[in-house]
């Protein structure tokens, strides 16, 4: 049996399979990749999809590379996984004084040090099969993500916006569906690269709305915070960054008029995140960060029918 403490936590999308159907020994592990999170291998995943579907746009493909967006996945799963783990392991004293996070394996003692890092290698070793997969300008590439990614867990300890961060490695692979494809990179994919780091920052300034009392009384820095009574504005300037250079990136691209819909979509759906942003409400923010995934596939189908039609 479980031990007390051990069921899902706040956040966690409930009666996931891992909760359910998992060995028990395993769901602690499992917990510790947040797979009954999903939303964070979504979010991870998208930008990949987005610069796959730019390039086949670009070189006149029907759609985007199939094998490409299925390693994507994969590779997703995995080093969401990593990263997870690894910020738990870096953060496990600090997760400790905030109620969202004092269940997590780690501060819980559901799962050792030792078990983590083993746990943090083979995850590792999964993201390193599936890179070494693509040609060896996207694997420099992907390789060039892991400095941002070692990073992160400390930015929150001293930087006001650590979600900036957080943007530079989840946005990566708006680079690496691009380098993938043509073995190269050019202004379209940097550009498209910008616009998703704006869109992380956004998007998860809004899931710390969940944590502002407890990250002011454990010195927790976030964008959150620092926006203060002006999130909404805030969200919105960095959602209309993301905008911007999502046109820019697209123009340059040479998209169709598919892909311009999609765009109008994609700005219906964040103003409309904007509008119902509430500081008071925890569980509303939850719920507008994991509409982000619809927000990207949406954006994402538009780019696959432009590259269709």
């Amino acid at each position: 049996m479980e031990q007390p403490g051990a069921s899902s936590l706040p956040d966690a999308v409930r009666g996931h399979w891992a909760d359910r159907w998992a060995p028990a020994g395993l769901r602690p592990y499992l917990r510790l990749a947040r797979i009954e999170r999903p939303i964070g291998w979504w979010l991870l995943l998208l930008p990949c999809w987005w610069s796959a579907a730019l390039a086949a746009v670009a070189s006149g493909q029907p759609y985007p590379d199939p094998l490409h967006c299925f390693l994507f996945l994969i590779g997703a799963v995995a080093m969401r996984g990593a990263g997870c783990t690894y910020n738990d392991i870096v953060d496990r004293d600090l997760d400790i004084r905030v109620e969202r996070t004092r269940q997590r394996p780690l501060p819980s003692g559901q799962v050792s040090l030792k078990g983590a890092l083993a746990f943090l290698g083979l995850q590792g070793l999964v993201g390193l099969l599936v890179l070494l997969q693509f040609n060896g300008f996207a694997i420099a590439t992907g390789f060039g993500s892991l400095a941002v990614v070692a990073l992160y867990p400390f930015m929150k300890r001293f930087f006001w916006m650590p979600q900036i961060v957080l943007g530079l490695a989840f946005s990566w692979g708006a680079l690496m569906g691009w380098a993938a494809a043509f073995g190269s990179l050019s202004l379209a994919p940097v550009l498209l690269y910008l616009a998703s780091i704006a869109w992380v920052v956004g998007y998860d300034t809004i899931y710390a709305l969940q944590d502002i009392e407890d990250d002011e009384i454990a010195g927790i820095k976030s964008s959150a915070r620092f926006f203060g009574e002006r999130v909404k504005l805030g969200v919105g300037i960095c959602y209309g960054l993301a905008l911007v250079f999502m046109l820019a990136a697209f123009v340059q691209a040479g998209a169709g008029a598919a892909t311009f819909v999609g765009i109008g979509l994609f700005a219906l759906h964040l103003g409309r995140q904007v509008a119902r942003i509430d500081r008071s409400d925890g569980a509303g923010a939850l719920r507008l960060f994991r509409s982000n995934r619809d927000a990207g596939l949406i954006l994402f189908a538009a780019m696959v029918a432009d590259a269709l039609f």
